[in-house]
């Protein structure tokens, strides 16, 4: 896994996002926060320029018709489809192994965006690949 400098921390307010290319890679560095993301810029639903996407916190339910963010669970939303993902982890929010269409049994593998180490150095933001 190499180190790749991409931009300096000022170059990257909290709220931004900027796409690059890193080693071959179109990838989406984000900050959210102050906290740093990096994240490939390709939906694994259909290709979509994922980076471009929604960027938002994790929506969750305790009781039927109440809703409430989730803390420090930044989610990323695709701009073709709306499929939804973790900024840390890369993992779909809604998990497809669960989707079952009556007549048929079905099975699905989660999909997953991939993401990368990221680490800010001398106020230089680096993606690890």
């Amino acid at each position: 896994m190499g180190k790749h400098p991409v931009c300096r921390v000022s170059e990257l307010p909290p709220g931004s996002r900027r796409v690059f290319e890193v080693a071959g890679r179109s990838v989406g560095v984000f900050n959210v926060g102050g906290r740093f993301y990096a994240l490939r810029n390709r939906c694994p639903h259909q290709g979509g320029p994922l980076c471009l996407g929604r960027v938002s916190g994790l929506i969750v339910a305790g009781e039927p018709g109440e809703h409430a963010y989730a803390e420090g669970v930044p989610i990323l939303r695709c701009p073709w489809h709306g499929w939804e993902f973790d900024m840390r982890t890369g993992r779909a929010v809604v998990d497809p192994e669960k989707t079952r269409v009556k007549a048929y049994r079905v099975t699905v593998e989660p999909p997953r965006a991939e993401t990368y180490p990221v680490s800010v150095e001398d106020q230089v933001v680096y993606v690890h690949l």
